[in-house]
């Protein structure tokens, strides 16, 4: 995975049922190959992840530095994956995809610079998924408001 060359998969995408997952093994195996860029693996958004799982950071990059599939990726992952009840893996993936930033952080204040750079005109982006596709490149639907 080359982060220098491509995008880490959207936070929406799922693997192994869990959303950000595939964002964070692009991001792990782009930090294990030196080629993760402006990516920083075992960032707030993939310790969220990896946290929810119970999974050490770098016993998951080393895990997962030479799978060639998602299924390598998803038969190591599968055991942490089925300690999670069926509501508890749609509750952390409900929370991930509704992700934003606390009113008045440091965070909140990086998210409205980079929305403001990369599309002054969404306000209605207001959750990190959507914001990080934006700036990936990705299409975000309107959000329309009643």
């Amino acid at each position: 995975m080359d982060l220098t060359q491509s995008y880490p998969r959207s936070i929406k995408e799922r693997l192994a049922g869990v959303a950000g997952l595939a964002r964070t093994t692009d991001k792990a195996k782009a930090a294990a190959a030196g080629t993760n860029g402006e990516y920083h693996y075992n960032c707030p958004i993939d310790q969220r992840v990896l946290g929810f799982l119970g999974v050490d950071a770098d016993a998951f990059r080393d895990n997962v530095r030479d799978a060639k599939h998602d299924a390598e990726v998803e038969r190591y992952v599968k055991p942490f994956v089925l300690k999670k009840t069926p509501a508890e893996l749609e509750t952390f993936n409900r929370d991930m995809l509704a992700l934003s930033p606390q009113p008045g952080s440091e965070a909140e204040h990086f998210f409205l610079e980079l929305r403001n750079t990369v599309a002054p005109d969404r306000t209605d982006v207001t959750t990190w998924p959507d914001l990080l596709d934006l700036d990936e490149k990705r299409e975000v639907p309107r959000k329309v408001t009643v």
